[in-house]
């Protein structure tokens, strides 16, 4: 395996991102890899906000991994500054290989370096092996979410 770079996503980056968000049975539901431009728009939108990191890792010039970063800024829990993470996708010949925990890993210590004092990220409950992932990482299941679609 050649060396990792986790750096943030271009443009240049939306195909394949696009390509590993659809490469699940959820994903495939949810994503259309067949028109980019909204990908493009919210690439633009993510670039413009500093609490945004959408990154991607690059092996040997190719992507292989991405997740978006999120800081939150907060007054609950004595004004703490909060972090999420979204969209964890490791391309499918790169499973196994600890690539998801280097992500991971570098979305703590970037959000260590933002100030947060707190981690957070969904899961969706059908995404049983990626429970798995989280917990150990550390992460653990503490609370129940919703969802609403507008």
């Amino acid at each position: 395996m050649g060396d990792l770079e986790i750096r943030p996503a271009v443009a240049e980056d939306v195909p394949a991102i696009v390509a590993m968000l659809a490469d699940d049975p959820l994903g495939a539901q949810r994503e259309s890899p067949d028109d980019l431009s909204p990908y493009l728009a919210a690439l633009q939108r993510l670039a413009e906000d500093p609490h945004q990191h959408l990154v991607v890792a690059v092996r040997d010039g190719r992507v292989v991994g991405t997740l978006q970063l999120t800081i939150i800024p907060g007054l609950s829990r004595r004004a703490t500054v909060r972090s999420i993470i979204e969209g964890v996708r490791v391309h499918a010949e790169e499973r196994g290989s600890g690539l998801g925990t280097q992500l991971i890993e570098w979305a703590i210590e970037t959000s260590r370096s933002e100030g947060c004092r707190l981690v957070q990220l969904t899961s969706d409950t059908s995404r049983v092996d990626a429970h798995r992932f989280y917990e150990r990482l550390g992460f653990t299941a503490s609370h129940v979410g919703f969802k609403l679609q507008l």
